[in-house]
């Protein structure tokens, strides 16, 4: 009988955003979040994002897919453009590495909702939001 050999994967380093990278995570700018679904097809939703402390943040809801999958798989992949500006964007793969949720979770729903609606954030009664803090192994610039 032949046994199969695993290889033990490299880890990769962590990546560092740089200035321009935060700008863009930061700014008004809609973002692509992939996730993978049970069946190994790939589940993408345009999404508010934010950063802080080199981690990617995406506010979602507890029971949603995208939470649900990154429960089951946290590798994920994000991708955000420049408003306006098809040419400046960033994609970045990453793990996801914690989940919060609390006042902070809400008070960052209501702050994202300002920054891209102008507005509070309009609450589903019984709605647990959550933010999914992202560490990013590989970014691509363009």
């Amino acid at each position: 009988m032949r046994r199969l050999q695993t290889r033990r994967r490299r880890e990769r380093p962590m990546v560092e955003l740089t200035a321009s990278d935060l700008a863009l995570l930061t700014g008004p700018n809609y973002a692509t979040f992939v996730t993978m679904n049970p069946d190994g097809s790939p589940h993408a939703t345009i999404t508010w994002v934010d950063a802080a402390d080199g981690q990617v943040l995406v506010n979602t809801a507890e029971g949603r897919i995208k939470h649900r999958n990154c429960v089951a798989n946290p590798n994920v992949a994000i991708t955000v453009m420049k408003d306006g500006d098809a040419y400046d964007w960033i994609s970045i793969t990453g793990t996801v590495v914690a989940f919060e949720t609390g006042e902070h979770a809400e008070r960052h729903i209501d702050e994202l909702s300002h920054r891209y609606d102008g507005h509070g954030y309009s609450y589903t009664p019984g709605q647990v939001r959550e933010i999914l803090k992202i560490q990013p192994r590989r970014v691509i610039r363009y």
